[in-house]
C-alpha cells in the first residue's frame, strides 16, 4: 500500500516561522519539543493528586472548554479568516480532536487512578516507537540507524531511572490495568502525532481551537453519565482549579502548540524522542519543588537520555 500523502505547510503563517533563518530553525524545532516535554512532565503529580477525587471526564471536559474559550477569544479574527480552510478539512480535524485531545487526555488521568507515576514513565517510553511505527506504517517515513540508536540510548536512561540502576528493581515492576490503559494511550499518541501531518494548512492556534473544541464535546457524554450517577466538579476547590488551570494552560495550549510545531520543523520519527525528556524534566522538578534528593542514577539517566534525544534529532542524511 502506498504512503498517504501529506498536506504541504509551506504557507502556514505562525508566530515561530516570522525572521526566522535556517540556523534559526535547527534549534527552534528542538527547543519547543522540549518546552512540551516541560509542559506535559508536571501533569502526571496533578493526575496522581486528584486520583479518586474527582470526576475525570468532568475535569477534561471543562479542561478543553476552557482551552477552546482562551483561544477563541484572543484568536476571533485568525479564526474568522481561517473557518472556510477549518470545516473543509473537518473529518480531519474531529479525528485527530478524538485522538489526541478528547480520548488520549482523559485516559491519562483514568490510569494514573489504577497504577504508580513509576509505571506510567515505562509505559510512556514506549511512547517514541510506536509513534515511528506509525509514521512509517500510515506515511512510509523512515528514521536512520543513527535515530534508531538515539531513541534506545535516550530509553536506557529511562530505564536507568526507573530501575535506580538496579536490576532486580526493574524486573520486579508489576503491571496491572492502569498500564494497559496507559499502553493503548501510547497507540493513540502514536496515532494522532503521526497524522498531525495532516491537519490543514492554518496556524497552529486555529487547528488547536478545533482540536479543543472537538476533544470537550467527546468527553461530555461521560461528563454528563457522571453527574447523572451524583458526581460533581467542584470548581471552588482549590486543588480543582489548580489541575484545571495547570492543563488548561500548560498540559493542553503550551504543550499542543509546541509539540505541533516541533514536529512540523523536525518531522514526527525525529521528534519522538522528545518524550523521553518527561521523566527527566520530572526528577528535576520534584528536586526543585519537593526538595526530593538527586542521585547517582538520575545523573546517569540524565546523560543518556540527553544523548539520545541528541543523536534522534539529527536530520537523516539524504
Amino acid at each position: 500500500m502506498s504512503p498517504i500523502p501529506a498536506i504541504p505547510h509551506a504557507s502556514i503563517p505562525d508566530v515561530t516561522t516570522i525572521g526566522a533563518s535556517a540556523s534559526a530553525r535547527l534549534w527552534l524545532g528542538p527547543i519547543l519539543l522540549a518546552a512540551a516535554a516541560l509542559a506535559w512532565s508536571g501533569n502526571h503529580v496533578f493526575a496522581r493528586a486528584v486520583a479518586g477525587t474527582v470526576p475525570l471526564w468532568s475535569l477534561n471536559l471543562v479542561r478543553w472548554a476552557v482551552v477552546a474559550l482562551i483561544i477563541g477569544a484572543t484568536n476571533y479574527r485568525a479564526l474568522k479568516r481561517d473557518w472556510p480552510v477549518l470545516v473543509a478539512h473537518l473529518p480531519v480535524l474531529v479525528l485527530l480532536g478524538a485522538t489526541g485531545g478528547g480520548l488520549f487526555g482523559t485516559f491519562q488521568f483514568i490510569a494514573l487512578q489504577h497504577t504508580t507515576v513509576i509505571n506510567m514513565g515505562v509505559m510512556n517510553s514506549v511512547a517514541p516507537a510506536l509513534i515511528v511505527g506509525a509514521s512509517f506504517a500510515l506515511f512510509g517515513e523512515r528514521i536512520s540507524g543513527l535515530q534508531v540508536f538515539g531513541i534506545l540510548t535516550s530509553l536506557t536512561g529511562v530505564m536507568a531511572i526507573v530501575s535506580q540502576l538496579d536490576i532486580d528493581r526493574l524486573s520486579s515492576l508489576t503491571f496491572n490495568t492502569g498500564d494497559l490503559i496507559i499502553f493503548g494511550n501510547m497507540i493513540l499518541w502514536g496515532f494522532y502525532s503521526a497524522c498531525l501531518r495532516l491537519r490543514p494548512p492554518v496556524p497552529v492556534t486555529s487547528f488547536l481551537f478545533v482540536l479543543a473544541t472537538v476533544a470537550a464535546f467527546v468527553n461530555l457524554p461521560m461528563a454528563w453519565f457522571e453527574l447523572a450517577h451524583g458526581q460533581e466538579l467542584n470548581v471552588a476547590d482549590p486543588m480543582t482549579l489548580g489541575v484545571i488551570a495547570y492543563t488548561a494552560l500548560f498540559s493542553s495550549i503550551t504543550a499542543y502548540l509546541c509539540w505541533s510545531r516541533g514536529i512540523e520543523i523536525m518531522g514526527t520519527a525525529r521528534a519522538s524522542a522528545f518524550l523521553h525528556l518527561i521523566p527527566l524534566f520530572g526528577a528535576t522538578l520534584g528536586y526543585a519543588v519537593f526538595a526530593e534528593p538527586l542521585k547517582v542514577y538520575h545523573l546517569v539517566g540524565f546523560a543518556l537520555i540527553l544523548a539520545g534525544v541528541s543523536l534522534a534529532g539529527r536530520k537523516r542524511a539524504v
